[in-house]
């Protein structure tokens, strides 16, 4: 089932305290997803206003991304493209590489904001760099225009490629 751990709302309003009593989650640990969704804020804020800040001249679509690290800290990044459009950077791997650079390496919760009347979801590449630092954290994707949607990394991407693929030890 390709929407396994996925829930969607249309609609996130400001004075809304309770993701559970919204109806948004049936992960197995729904009391952790909600807790960490909450300390990163239920309205994704700090994904939003990095997204002002994407650099998108080629497509216009702004992509703002907040990750909570385990021990409090947020870390925020937004889009860079370029003309060569390989070398474009993603919200999500721009604050994966802001943590990762202050020392974080682990993830309890990530937040996506992007344009739209349809929550973007991270792309393939993305999907792969988030599943590296496991477990599954939940993800929330949402819209400036209020959309949201609910899931985590194992959803998005089952049977994730990772160290135990190489033969050795996983990385720190």
């Amino acid at each position: 089932d390709r929407d396994a751990g996925v829930r969607v709302r249309r609609r996130v309003d400001d004075d809304e305290p309770d993701a559970r009593a919204a109806g948004l989650l049936d992960a197995v640990d729904e009391r952790a997803f909600v807790v960490r969704l909450e300390r990163l804020d239920l309205r994704p804020r700090r994904a939003t206003e990095v997204r002002e800040k994407a650099y998108a001249p080629y497509s216009r679509y702004h992509v703002g991304a907040a990750l909570l690290a385990e021990d409090g800290r947020i870390f925020v990044g937004a889009n860079v493209e370029n003309a060569s459009y390989g070398l474009c950077q993603c919200a999500e791997r721009s604050a994966i590489g802001s943590a990762v650079a202050a020392g974080a390496r682990r993830i309890l919760a990530l937040a996506v904001v992007t344009q739209g009347e349809e929550p973007g979801t991270p792309c393939g590449m993305c999907r792969q760099v988030l599943s590296e630092f496991p477990p599954s954290f939940p993800i929330r994707c949402a819209t400036t225009s209020g959309a949201v949607l609910d899931t985590d990394v194992a959803s998005l991407l089952p049977h994730a490629f990772g160290p135990g693929h190489l033969g050795g030890s996983e990385s720190t």
